[in-house]
């Protein structure tokens, strides 16, 4: 399609020159754009993807796709009801479970915390908790008097495997001199690191039997905690479970629990990237600029060409080259620069923090403790085919307009 004279041609046109320094310039900035533009796209949305995938994993981890509620504030004869519900096609697993809000008090430090009573084999059940023990193990998670903690809390508190934390709940015995709180020292046997700040900083798991005692609620639980095999299938399976328990209690699924967190992420994406393609564009308009100029600054050697024999599809061509080789070196390199960024994204932060000595990623603000990127194939390939389209497109008017130069006036003004 394209002769060799013509790419001879086109780079000759790209390499600077005293007199054309300036035109040499300007395509050079036009290619660091498109690059610096592609690369950050890549960045931000592999950033955004982890974000979405760790939240997603660690959410879905501690809790399961669905929880069951009773008509009242507690759920009895709970065990044949998750056998009724386990047997429902497309659930992996139902877990009943006790939650509650307490006051965490240990070495004169206070705090709010949220329990959960499980049993010992749906905790070893759960990966995400049972592959990030820190201290202690689960073969003491047992009795009445053992919780597993967070590391966040237990490094606040100051505590360690075999140390007493006090819980203290609102809803306290009523005695005839008032409501007293009810107050209880329990072990720790297990502190736990799933590296999600929310978890991590407030979250208590005690035995199922402990809680039951604890909350009050004997031969009851709180709810019931669904896993299915799809994710994604969450509202449909939520309906699904609510027909088969005859349309009682209330079903919540995932999606409808964390809406926030998802909607917020997916808002700032979209806008993140209809910003950073500006980024582009800018650089895609410095391509049409520095063409046109060159265009101008070559009009006698056009003149010339054409004189010689060259049609005006080779003198369009040979501009073409011109402009799209910047575009196409400046996407492919940014292409690079942005997949080594975010494959490498984790350790350059905490070498950037090293440097400067200051926290950029801390784990209260963004909930995670580790900067994610997740690479998605489809949104690389679409910011580079939008990166080397846009490059293709401003080349086509400055490509146009040389093949139309009329050589007798370009010659009589020279």
């Amino acid at each position: 399609m394209f002769s060799a004279f013509e790419w001879m041609m086109a780079f000759r046109y790209l390499r600077a020159r005293r007199q054309e320094g300036f035109i040499s310039v300007i395509a050079w900035f036009s290619l660091l754009g498109i690059m610096l533009g592609v690369a950050t796209l890549i960045i931000v949305m592999s950033v955004m993807n982890g974000f979405r995938q760790e939240l997603l994993t660690r959410i879905l981890g501690v809790n399961g796709h669905l929880s069951i509620y009773g008509e009242s504030q507690m759920l009895g004869d709970y065990d044949s009801l998750a056998l009724r519900v386990g047997k429902i096609e497309g659930v992996v697993k139902v877990t009943p479970m006790i939650e509650g809000q307490v006051m965490a008090s240990a070495n004169g430090q206070a705090k709010g915390a949220v329990v959960r009573g499980l049993r010992q084999v749906d905790i070893q059940q759960r990966a995400i908790l049972r592959d990030n023990i820190r201290q202690g193990s689960l073969e003491n998670f047992k009795g009445k008097n053992a919780v597993m903690l967070g590391s966040r809390m237990a490094r606040n508190m100051g505590l360690r495997i075999g140390d007493k934390i006090t819980l203290i709940s609102p809803k306290g015995n009523v005695t005839a001199f008032g409501t007293v709180p009810r107050m209880k020292a329990y072990k720790v046997a297990a502190i736990f690191n799933v590296g999600m700040h929310e978890y991590d900083s407030s979250f208590i798991f005690m035995p199922l039997a402990a809680a039951q005692v604890y909350f009050k609620l004997p031969g009851a639980v709180s709810y019931l905690d669904v896993v299915i095999k799809n994710p994604d299938h969450a509202p449909r399976m939520a309906s699904e479970v609510w027909n088969q328990l005859g349309n009682q209690g209330r079903v919540y699924d995932w999606q409808r629990t964390n809406s926030s967190f998802f909607n917020a992420i997916q808002v700032e994406r979209n806008v993140m990237f209809l910003i950073l393609t500006l980024i582009i564009v800018v650089a895609a308009f410095n391509i049409v600029s520095s063409l046109i100029m060159l265009v101008k600054d070559k009009g006698r050697d056009i003149a010339i060409l054409r004189t010689m024999g060259a049609t005006r599809g080779m003198v369009m061509r040979i501009f073409l080259i011109s402009g799209a080789s910047v575009g196409i070196i400046g996407t492919m390199a940014g292409l690079g620069l942005g997949l080594a960024f975010a494959e490498n994204i984790e350790t350059i932060r905490q070498w950037i923090q090293g440097l400067t000595g200051s926290d950029l990623f801390a784990a209260e603000i963004y909930f995670l403790s580790q900067l994610p990127a997740v690479v998605d194939p489809t949104e690389v390939t679409t910011v580079v085919l939008m990166g080397l389209g846009l490059s293709f497109l401003a080349t086509i008017y400055p490509s146009w307009r040389a093949a139309r130069l009329d050589p007798v006036e370009a010659l009589r003004y020279e």
